[in-house]
């Protein structure tokens, strides 16, 4: 098997599922109980959170465990502009936002707040002049994407900081699930006063999460009840999830670098044999730079995105698709519709996605099993478009 699809989950490494079954095993405790199982408990708690916080340079305390990205994400926005509207009613965020984000902006302009979405260029990057237009004495907060989850498109978080140090009163929100523990993150240098991050994209377990909140910086809770978590996440801690989750963060960190330069060897060998298939177009930008060094995206204009993932599938190669179905009719991908591609190309998209697992022979071996694949599914490609 040749699993592709990293930025979708990844299998947890064997330390984070041995130390989380002897956690359960053996610290069962509520951490908000005052017997000694629950101090127990609490401790775990205490020492997941200083190891996180280690590894990110920041404090113990700024750090909130919540169940995953898409709390973390609702929480740091939601939160943000529910404690601070005294301030003003514009927020600000761009058009290829994961849904978590993008979908809560949407929410809260049906509640009057007045968003900008940020275009991109036609490699999926926010603009910084257009962001500098966009700010006013109104606006509250900013949020935008580390790492777009979709084509892997890396946007500016360093300069969008450097920016926001004129503008004091501005809130900043990363979405970082596809960053942290991959690429730099550090929020005293990139002036970063929020950050979302989800276990299971680091190798970690599902259904945990954690957001950094900058030390000062106060949310409005969404979650009503015992207090958990400094009062601003309510409810018994997965004291489980939480130790793994830690584990997988440091483990993350202490390969970052290795990381880091296997997968860009990874990404220029998938990128070649993409671009040797003449039916294939690659998504983002040209300069590797720009690109995350773990995701690769490219389209297959005029053939069904599923048939292609099923037919690799027939590889044991499993790859997956951004494109969302409806009454059986593909619907062209908001993120590469606000890059400019047309329907034939943002409806039509398949995503690779890797870690340190795979070798230079896997990217070989997808080269060989896409092409093989291509080739067979052409005909049917050209009778479809006859049809039509």
């Amino acid at each position: 098997m040749l699993y592709l699809d990293y930025a979708a989950t990844t299998p947890p490494y064997d330390e984070v599922v041995d130390t989380m079954a002897e956690v359960m095993k053996k610290h069962f405790g509520n951490p908000s109980s005052l017997h000694r199982l629950g101090l127990e408990a609490e401790q775990l708690v205490s020492q997941a959170r200083a190891v996180i916080a280690k590894c990110l340079n920041v404090i113990p305390e700024e750090i909130r465990f919540t169940s995953g990205g898409t709390e973390s994400n609702n929480l740091a926005i939601q939160g943000a502009v529910s404690q601070y509207r005294h301030r003003g009613n514009h927020i600000i965020t761009s058009v290829i936002e994961h849904a978590s984000v993008y979908e809560t902006f949407q929410q809260l302009e049906q509640q009057g707040f007045r968003v900008t979405y940020l275009p991109v260029d036609e490699t999926g990057c926010v603009k910084l002049d257009q962001l500098e237009q966009a700010l006013t004495d109104d606006t509250i907060l900013v949020s935008i994407m580390a790492v777009n989850n979709e084509m892997g498109r890396m946007q500016p978080i360093t300069e969008i900081g450097e920016l926001l140090r004129s503008y004091p009163k501005v809130i900043f929100h990363v979405d970082a699930v596809q960053a942290v523990g991959k690429l730099p993150i550090d929020p005293s240098k990139q002036r970063i006063d929020l950050f979302s991050c989800s276990a299971h994209k680091l190798r970690g377990p599902k259904g945990t999460g954690f957001l950094y909140c900058r030390q000062g910086l106060e949310l409005r809770p969404l979650l009503w009840g015992g207090g958990q978590e400094a009062g601003v996440r309510s409810g018994t801690e997965n004291v489980p999830a939480v130790v793994g989750m830690a584990k997988a963060v440091r483990i993350a960190y202490d390969h970052r670098q290795q990381f880091v330069e296997h997968t860009s060897k990874l990404r220029e060998q998938f990128v070649e044999g993409i671009r040797a298939i003449p039916e294939l177009k690659l998504s983002g930008s040209d300069n590797a730079a720009d690109m995350a060094p773990h995701i690769v995206h490219f389209s297959f204009p005029g053939m069904k995105s599923e048939v292609l993932v099923h037919a690799l599938e027939q590889h044991q190669i499993y790859v997956s698709t951004r494109s969302a179905c409806s009454s059986g009719a593909e619907l062209p991908s908001r993120v590469l519709h606000a890059m400019g591609y047309d329907d034939a190309r943002a409806a039509h998209g398949i995503r690779l996605s890797y870690s340190l697992s795979q070798t230079l022979e896997d990217a070989e071996r997808f080269s060989h099993a896409l092409r093989e694949v291509v080739e067979k599914l052409k005909p049917t490609m050209t009778s479809q478009n006859r049809r039509r």
